[in-house]
């Protein structure tokens, strides 16, 4: 497998003026006053802090907002295994097409702590209004008040749940089953189709959308393969992050999150899906794979070292759309810009390609 120089990999994160120029301007703000979690050191003050910034933004989104004449949403309660419920907003378009509608899964992003069902409202109201899919959007439960492995065994749930019920949903998974999402949802549905795969999924999955995703879970280089460690630079104790997103200092940071917060392991394939290359099938027989990965990201490497192993050594068809000097998740929290618009519609672009390769 032939690497990418340091030199090129460098080149990557050296910021784009729009990026920095907006940043600068317009940065993520720190909690104020008049906010209700003023003062609150709690994670869940963090958590209704992410929320309440991103919602200032909602109306600047590529689709603001509901389209009822086009796309029809419903909240639907999902059965998991502890006996608990979790929550799915199903889109349909309100004209079904005539050849029937795909079947696309969403999972939202936020470090597996953060996050609702918002995350990827806009994704998934143009998946259906574009491309006439059913898309089900998944509100899998939280660390730290669920910690790791609830996330995954939710989102497993909720898949096979959605797989069992894809003729009452409107949906034909036959033209096209695809699970994906952002951040902290690429990383379920990167785990997600090794379990489907393994367990026979019925139907199958035939793509998975993977966005600025989270594969190796800042997995400390030491424990990385020498292998893959020369293109591994993007970890924050190789290299200090610019990311004004993310705002990964170090690796500390990492180990602060996944210990006290996720209480998950680097050892757990459920959690870090670059393990299942050590497993039974390594990572063979995965669906075809639609890559978006910025490089001014601290988990830039995590993703184009990923989507090189499913080319080149599992023979798993890919694209990859690379994003030379933005930050992580730039489109949600600079939605206004030119690029996230264009970031959106790739998107598209992309899960459109995925259902192609279904009839191909």
């Amino acid at each position: 497998m032939v690497g990418r120089t340091k030199e090129e990999l460098e080149s990557y994160a050296i910021v784009d003026p729009a990026m920095a120029a907006i940043a600068a301007s317009e940065p993520l703000r720190d909690p104020l006053p008049t906010d209700p979690y003023y003062g609150d050191s709690s994670y869940a003050a963090m958590r209704a802090h992410r929320a309440t910034t991103l919602a200032e933004k909602h109306h600047l989104r590529y689709i603001p907002g509901p389209i009822p004449d086009q796309v029809s949403e419903e909240d639907r309660k999902i059965p998991v295994r502890d006996g608990s419920e979790i929550t799915a907003r199903i889109y349909r378009p309100v004209q079904k097409p005539a050849g029937g509608s795909s079947l696309i899964v969403a999972y939202h992003e936020g470090a597996w702590s953060m996050g609702d069902l918002t995350d990827e409202e806009t994704n998934c109201r143009n998946f259906t209004r574009e491309l006439g899919a059913v898309c089900v959007n998944v509100e899998y439960r939280l660390a730290p008040e669920h910690p790791f492995p609830t996330w995954i065994e939710d989102s497993w749930d909720a898949l096979k749940w959605v797989a069992q019920n894809a003729t009452s949903l409107g949906a034909d998974p036959s033209l096209g089953f695809i699970v994906g999402g952002a951040s902290a949802g690429s990383n379920i549905s990167a785990v997600l189709t090794h379990i489907a795969r393994d367990e026979n999924l019925s139907p199958p999955l035939t793509g998975q959308y993977l966005c600025v995703p989270a594969i190796l879970c800042f997995t400390p280089p030491a424990l990385v393969s020498p292998k893959y460690r020369a293109e591994y630079l993007s970890h924050p104790d190789v290299t200090t992050s610019q990311d004004a997103v993310m705002r990964m200092a170090n690796g500390a940071q990492a180990l602060e999150l996944i210990h006290s917060v996720l209480h998950a392991s680097w050892a757990d394939p459920r959690f870090v899906p670059f393990l299942y290359g050590a497993a039974k099938g390594a990572h063979r027989d995965l669906p075809p794979a639609y890559f978006q990965v910025c490089g001014a990201d601290p988990l830039r490497d995590e993703g184009l070292i990923y989507e090189k192993i499913l080319r080149e050594e599992a023979g798993v068809r890919t694209r990859l759309d690379l994003y030379k000097g933005f930050y992580h998740c730039f489109w949600m929290n600079w939605p206004q810009m030119d690029k996230s618009r264009e970031f959106v519609e790739d998107t598209l672009s992309g899960v459109r390609w995925l259902l192609e390769q279904k009839k191909t």
